[in-house]
Order: structure tokens, then C-alpha cells, then sequence
């Protein structure tokens, strides 16, 4: 089991087998909003590709290789964030996210990507966090922005988006700087067990 709790609205948890239905209708209803920056909209077409997606997730976490949790606000699925996997042996990991279009704009993504960033640093004691997106990707770019991570440099065509190849600006953050950009909000409840 993994629950990050942010604030008394919003928690983080990890995705259970009856969550596929909600998390297929929450990519359905935004797939054309998802598309345009998402490559894996077209291998997602039913509760049941959740269902592996769900278990796919739950073995990562298993294997202490990282998770994909669901955000929910007010008790609604919203948007995911995560792992994308870790690298032990040197100490770094990625992360991952997004978010309904309906529920921008409330620094939903930011407290949760303060949060496992925080999380990787304290808890897995990693050496960096990294984030990249597509340069034109200003919603998602705008998040390690605010969260004080340095821009990095742009990797060239580096993801094949259903037709054409996209850059990534990469962002990354160190330990030693968190703790200077730590955001000062009150701490979250997290619980951790299997």
C-alpha cells in the first residue's frame, strides 16, 4: 500500500485492480487533450488495459522499482504521477504525470511532484530527480519550473508521438539543491506496507 496525503482534498495512492474502470473513463473523457502530447493513448482502448496497466504498476512497486500512484481530488480520480523506474546504482529516478484538463490550474501536479520528489530524496535517498516534456508542453513544463528544478538543455527528437518525433527539454533536480528549493507547506502523511 502506498498513500501520500496532501492536504485534506487531495491524496495520492496507489492504483488497486477496482480502479480501472474510473482511470479508463478518466483517459477517455480527455483523450484528445491527452493526445497531443501522450504516445500511449492508442494502446489504451479499455477497462481492461487498465487492468494491465494497474498490475503492471503494482509489480514495479513490488520491485522496488518505482510506482505509478493516482492523484485523487475530493475523492475523484483526477490524473497520475510516478516512478518511471529507479535507478539504484545511481541513485536517480524520473517522474511522470499527468492530469484531467478540467483540474488544471489548481496546483494539483505541483504539490504532488513536490511530493514525490521530496519522497525520492527522503525516503529512497536518491541523488536526482529528473522531469522532461515537450518544449511546447507549457503546463507540464511549468511544474519543475515552480518547483525550482534547473532546465537542462533539450534532448533532440527523442520520443515518436503517433507521427512525428518531439524534442524533451530535460529538468533536473539534486538532493543538496531541494533542500534549498523545498517548498515550506506543512508536511504530508504518507504510509508505506505492502
Amino acid at each position: 500500500m502506498f498513500t501520500y496525503h496532501l492536504d485534506e482534498e487531495t491524496d495520492l495512492n496507489l492504483f488497486e485492480d477496482h480502479h480501472a474502470a474510473e482511470l479508463f473513463a478518466l483517459i477517455d473523457q480527455n483523450r484528445a487533450y491527452l493526445r497531443k502530447w501522450m504516445a500511449w493513448l492508442d494502446g489504451t482502448q479499455s477497462a481492461a488495459d487498465m487492468q494491465s496497466f494497474i498490475r503492471l504498476t503494482r509489480q514495479q512497486f513490488a520491485d522496488n522499482n518505482g510506482f505509478q500512484v493516482g492523484i485523487w481530488y475530493r475523492d475523484k480520480l483526477v490524473g497520475v504521477i510516478g516512478f518511471h523506474a529507479i535507478d539504484w546504482a545511481n541513485r536517480k529516478t524520473e517522474i511522470g504525470y499527468w492530469l484531467g484538463a478540467e483540474y488544471q490550474g489548481k496546483g494539483l501536479m505541483t504539490r504532488s511532484a513536490a511530493a514525490l520528489t521530496d519522497y525520492a530524496f527522503k525516503t529512497l535517498k536518491l541523488n536526482r530527480v529528473g522531469i522532461s516534456c515537450a518544449p511546447d508542453n507549457l503546463p507540464s513544463r511549468a511544474i519543475p519550473e515552480r518547483l525550482g528544478f534547473t532546465n537542462e538543455g533539450v534532448m533532440r527528437q527523442v520520443e515518436w508521438l503517433y507521427d512525428h518525433f518531439v524534442d524533451h527539454v530535460v529538468f533536473g533536480m539534486l538532493v543538496s539543491e531541494w533542500r534549498v528549493h523545498q517548498p515550506s507547506s506543512k508536511r504530508s502523511v504518507l504510509e508505506i506496507g505492502s
